[in-house]
């Protein structure tokens, strides 16, 4: 694994902001700016200059703080294609399949459709990291405002196939919590599970973050990641369905949950 230092912060309400560093250039990139303040104040703390920006999607609680931040630091801004007319200033826009250098690595982009259409996830294989932004969270998915279940779930198989079972994944909020008393709502029998509900509600009564998860640990406890599972699925009632219709009958449950 490369060497990227990554600083994790909290902005907003549940928004995390994240900073990925690269010691042997200098090179930083910022994973979205809910808040060019807290971005600003991480820098500091860090004693980091801003290289790079990268928006996963168009949403005004992952890029309010764009233009504020871009006019301070002067960061090159990347974000995805289809944002372009709803997301500025930028430098580069990016599509599905698009690799960007950064540092000693590369920013591989995927496109993962689904909560929005513009949406974009950042993997970095030299380092073994992924910022998934709203599209896959730490035990859950992002609301479908955009797309339908079988989009959403076609990007979800695209990260399961694409990224190693150790790649570290950020997630755009701290939904852990409630996506994990979710999940065992519709994964009962899930002993991976139970393990760690409890150990998210120790993190979070410690006041700590929940993240970053791995692809690994994603795939034996994300009810999104396992409607495959004929436990989950008899659970639900849905035994031998097709796994995108397993899909978006837990996205509906979660929806009402």
């Amino acid at each position: 694994m490369g060497s990227l230092e990554i600083r994790q912060f909290m902005c907003l309400n549940d928004n995390f902001g994240v900073l990925a560093h690269d010691p042997e250039t200098g090179a930083t990139f910022a994973v979205d700016v809910p808040d060019a303040d807290a971005v600003m104040s991480e820098l500091q703390a860090a004693g980091w200059k801003l290289t790079h920006i990268l928006i996963t999607h168009h949403h005004a609680d992952h890029t309010q703080g764009l233009a504020a931040l871009k006019a301070r630091t002067g960061a090159f801004v990347i974000i995805p294609r289809k944002s372009s007319d709803r997301v500025g200033p930028f430098d580069q826009k990016v599509d599905d399949g698009d690799v960007v250098p950064f540092g000693s690595d590369e920013i591989r982009c995927i496109a993962t459709p689904g909560h929005t259409l513009d949406e974009i996830s950042y993997w970095l294989p030299g380092s073994g990291v992924a910022f998934t932004g709203d599209t896959l969270f730490a035990m859950g998915c992002g609301r479908l405002l955009e797309a339908s279940p079988e989009v959403m779930w076609a990007s979800l198989e695209k990260l399961v196939e694409k990224l190693p079972s150790d790649t570290r994944i950020f997630c755009g909020h701290e939904y852990t919590l409630a996506n994990a008393r979710f999940a065992v709502s519709v994964d009962p029998a899930n002993a991976a599970l139970a393990d760690r509900l409890a150990e998210v509600e120790a993190l979070r009564a410690a006041g700590k973050p929940t993240l970053p998860t791995t692809m690994a640990l994603e795939l034996q406890t994300n009810p999104f990641l396992r409607v495959h599972d004929a436990g989950l699925q008899d659970a639900i009632g849905l035994a031998g369905v097709p796994a995108a219709e397993v899909f978006a009958e837990v996205r509906r449950r979660k929806d009402s949950f």
